[in-house]
């Protein structure tokens, strides 16, 4: 299986008085259409999860709705809590082997510093130190159902690294 770690794409600024509920604050244009470019490069590589499950915040479900749009599977995209920021990887781990079991590749969509701790949870079992920049998708790949510290890290992309 290959989990896809994402962080969500460039929003609006964190206490922009436009935005009192954090929870509602959106991507930016700009931010779309870079993510969207982004994933288009990506997915003309392989990049095609069948499933992505996010963080309920609407900038998280604005950049898996992009996602969800560009890839050929056109994956169903499922809010899960277990994303929020302070995301809990022991449940969303017991919700997917409850209800997933054998998907190929999973994406995850979340909030930093949560995208760089899961994933360096699978990678390291939380000993690897990994930052996340806004729009970053990461791959790790896992013989099987991902368990902490067995993962690969397969690649890392951000936009900048892709020249988008």
């Amino acid at each position: 299986m290959i989990v896809y770690i994402i962080r969500h794409a460039w929003a609006g600024h964190a206490g922009d008085p436009a935005w009192p509920d954090d929870f509602q604050r959106p991507l930016t244009p700009e931010g779309r259409k870079r993510f969207r470019r982004m994933t288009e490069l990506l997915a003309s590589r392989g990049f095609n999860p069948e499933l992505i499950l996010t963080s309920p915040l609407v900038r998280c479900r604005q950049t898996a709705d992009v996602l969800a749009e560009v890839v050929a599977r056109q994956p169903a995209v499922i809010e899960r809590e277990e994303l929020m920021p302070g995301a809990d990887l022991d449940l969303l781990l017991s919700w997917m082997e409850r209800e997933v079991r054998h998907g190929e590749q999973i994406a995850w969509v979340g909030h930093a510093p949560d995208t760089g701790m899961l994933a360096s949870e699978l990678i390291s079992g939380g000993r690897a130190g990994l930052r996340f920049a806004k729009g970053a998708v990461a791959a790790i790949g896992f013989d099987g159902f991902p368990e902490p510290g067995r993962g690969e890290l397969r690649w890392l992309a951000t936009a900048k690294t892709v020249g988008v």
